[in-house]
């Protein structure tokens, strides 16, 4: 049964409802009592009958916050700074959050939350290219909201990262830069292959081949990027463009340790900013995305669609290109 349907039959307000139930805001003891009986009394007449719609259950006022489990090992300024976003604006409109986190292949945490009625919406933080967590959501008509992009019908906050890329590329082109190294650490994320192909459609816009570049996609070690190092510096790369902030952490280090100067020898860029940048000299050139507000927007559209409010179906945030000392130009370091 629905809020509205309750409130209907017991001659009180659709927020009351909700006030009574999730036991916030202000609200009559015998109000708040009546109600709470006669919620009881349809709980026990449903049961747990399998296949039971969505919205016939209790509202719990927590939301569901999902984060890849690599995170805690890789570190991850964005994801950090989205969940700030998103508990910031739960906070703010009266819910809780909950958080667990997955893999490609593992939904157990996403499935224990759904089935056990423990949150009203689910927000996945990574968008992959054979999502198993989308599908389970998705097949199972569970609300749900992701900060990226995909094919199905369900809210989504991003980036234009394609678009960034390009712009990035484009503006280094302009540089006088010819010979670029993309680094890129899994193709399997959305925003990868968003990031690669803004990257290609530069280098053909500007009459390059991009099959006379050097492009790594696949995972990226602290080892392996040593290698690569002396790979691209033989290869002549003018230019290196990181897939994001922990790879351009990597390239920097290990360009540092190895003496080579930045961007006399080899310039850097990447294609997410973080405070983790901050700490390296020269400062590193970077697309810069406001992850908190990924977070908020995210959060706002989702549990705005719980409430039977306004939203929007897809949002896209804003991104700014931080033209920085790691990639002067040529000729001009």
């Amino acid at each position: 049964m629905t809020l509205e349907e309750m409130a209907r039959e017991l001659g009180v307000s659709k927020s009351t409802v909700s006030r009574a139930l999730s036991g916030k805001g202000r609200i009559g003891n015998d109000t708040r009592r009546r109600i709470m009986e006669y919620a009881k009394r349809q709980e026990s007449r449903t049961g747990n009958e399998e296949g039971c719609e969505r919205e016939q259950r209790l509202p719990t006022r927590n939301l569901g916050i999902v984060l890849p489990a690599d995170v805690y090992l890789n570190g991850g300024p964005y994801f950090q700074e989205c969940i700030l976003g998103v508990c910031e604006t739960a906070s703010l409109m009266d819910y809780d959050v909950l958080i667990t986190s997955g893999t490609a292949n593992d939904v157990s945490g996403i499935r224990a939350l759904v089935e056990k009625n423990k949150v009203d919406g689910i927000i996945l933080t990574r968008s992959l290219k054979d999502d198993r967590a989308l599908k389970y959501l998705t097949e199972v008509g569970f609300p749900v909201g992701l900060t990226g992009i995909c094919d199905e019908d369900i809210i989504q906050v991003d980036t234009d990262n394609e678009g960034a890329a390009e712009s990035l590329t484009s503006l280094l082109i302009s540089q006088g830069y010819r010979r670029f190294a993309l680094l890129i650490d899994n193709m399997d994320y959305m925003v990868n292959r968003s990031r690669h192909g803004g990257f290609g459609r530069a280098l053909l816009k500007n009459g390059l081949s991009p099959g006379n570049q050097f492009i790594h996609a696949s995972p990226l070690s602290q080892d392996l990027m040593d290698s690569l190092v002396g790979d691209m510096i033989a290869g002549k790369v003018e230019c290196i463009i990181c897939g994001d902030d922990i790879i351009c952490t990597r390239v920097m280090s290990s360009l540092q340790a190895q003496g080579y100067r930045i961007p006399r020898d080899i310039a850097v860029a990447s294609l997410y900013n973080s405070p983790s940048l901050d700490c390296f000299t020269p400062s590193v050139t970077a697309v810069n995305v406001s992850a908190k507000q990924v977070g908020n927007m995210i959060a706002r559209q989702v549990i705005s669609s719980l409430t039977g409010k306004e939203y929007q179906k897809r949002t896209i945030v804003d991104y700014e290109i931080l033209m920085r000392k790691s990639t002067k130009g040529i000729g001009t370091a």
